[in-house]
C-alpha cells in the first residue's frame, strides 16, 4: 500500500471515528428506558419476563427456540456435508476438506492423548459437543428477532446462557464419562467415575458463567445510553467469539479428563 492510499485510509477512518463522536455527544443524553438494570439482569439470567409462545402455546424461555434452531442448523449442515462434501473429498485435500479435517482431528486429538482406552466414541461426543457450543454461542450475533408474551421484541440468546441447558449438556458429558467406566470396567469403573459426582454441576456452571458473563456485559452497555454506540458490537462480538472458542475447548477437554481417568484407573485395577 502506497504513502497515498495509507493517508487516504486514515483520514477516512478518523472521519468516521469523528462523526461518530459527534453523534454520540449531540444525541440527547435523557434516558428512556423504563425499565431498572436491576430487572434488565435479571431478565438476562433467568427470562422471567422474556417469554415466548411456543408455537402459539405454552411460554417458554427464549433459549429453548435457540436450541433447536441451532440443533435444525447443525442437522442440516450436517446432512449437506454428508451428501454434497463427503463423496468429493480427494487424498489431497481442498480448503474446505482441510478445515473439516482439521477441526475433527482437533477433538480425536483431545480424545487419544486424553483417553488412550475407548476413545472413538469420545472423539465423536467431544466434536459434536464443542460444535454445538460453539454454533449456539455465535447464534446469538444474527440477532433473530422474536415477541415476548409481554408484545416485546427480544433477540435470540445463545442456548447455554439458559441454565437448564447447561446443566443438560453437563449431566450428558457426566453420563459419557459414567458409561465408558461402566463399559470398561463393569460396575468397578462405574463406581470409579461416580466418585466425582460434583463434575457435571462444576461443568455446567461453568460454561453457564461464561457465557451468561458476556452477556450481562453486553447489556450493561447496550442499557446506558451514551455507550450504546459501536463499543457494543465490539464487545459483544469479542466477547461471543472468545466464549465459543474456549467453552468448546474446556468442555472437551474436561471430558475426555476425566474419561480418560475412569476407563485408566479400571484397566490398572485389573492388572
Amino acid at each position: 500500500m502506497s504513502k497515498k492510499q495509507k493517508l487516504i485510509s486514515t483520514t477516512i477512518f478518523a472521519v468516521l471515528i469523528i462523526f461518530i463522536l459527534v453523534g454520540i455527544f449531540l444525541t440527547n443524553p435523557v434516558k428512556t428506558e423504563t425499565e431498572p438494570i436491576n430487572e434488565v439482569m435479571r431478565d438476562s439470567v433467568l427470562h422471567e419476563g422474556a417469554k415466548i409462545k411456543f408455537f402459539g402455546g405454552f411460554s417458554v424461555n427464549p433459549a429453548l427456540i435457540s436450541a433447536y434452531s441451532v440443533t435444525a442448523i447443525m442437522l442440516i449442515i450436517a446432512v449437506l456435508i454428508r451428501i454434497f462434501a463427503i463423496p468429493k473429498f480427494r487424498i489431497i485435500p481442498g480448503k474446505f476438506q482441510l478445515i473439516l479435517e482439521q477441526a475433527v482431528g482437533i477433538f480425536d486429538g483431545i480424545a487419544r492423548e486424553k483417553s488412550p482406552h475407548r476413545n472413538k466414541f469420545l472423539a465423536a461426543y467431544i466434536f459434536t459437543a464443542g460444535s454445538y457450543i460453539f454454533i449456539g454461542t455465535l447464534f446469538e450475533l444474527l440477532g433473530i428477532q422474536a415477541i415476548t408474551t409481554r408484545g416485546q421484541p427480544i433477540s435470540l440468546p445463545a442456548p447455554l446462557s439458559d441454565i437448564n441447558a447447561a446443566l443438560a449438556l453437563g449431566v450428558m458429558s457426566y453420563g459419557v464419562i459414567l458409561i465408558g467406566g461402566l463399559i470398561a470396567g463393569g460396575f468397578g469403573g462405574f463406581f470409579t467415575a461416580l466418585k466425582d459426582f460434583s463434575l457435571p454441576v462444576s461443568m455446567s456452571f461453568r460454561l453457564f458463567g461464561a457465557l451468561l458473563s458476556g452477556a450481562l456485559v453486553t447489556e450493561l452497555v447496550y442499557y446506558y445510553y451514551s455507550l450504546s454506540f459501536v463499543l457494543p458490537v465490539i464487545v459483544g462480538v469479542m466477547f461471543t467469539l472468545l466464549h465459543a472458542v474456549i467453552q468448546a475447548y474446556v468442555l472437551a477437554m474436561l471430558t475426555a479428563q476425566f474419561y480418560g481417568e475412569s476407563t485408566e484407573k479400571t484397566k490398572k485395577g485389573v492388572k
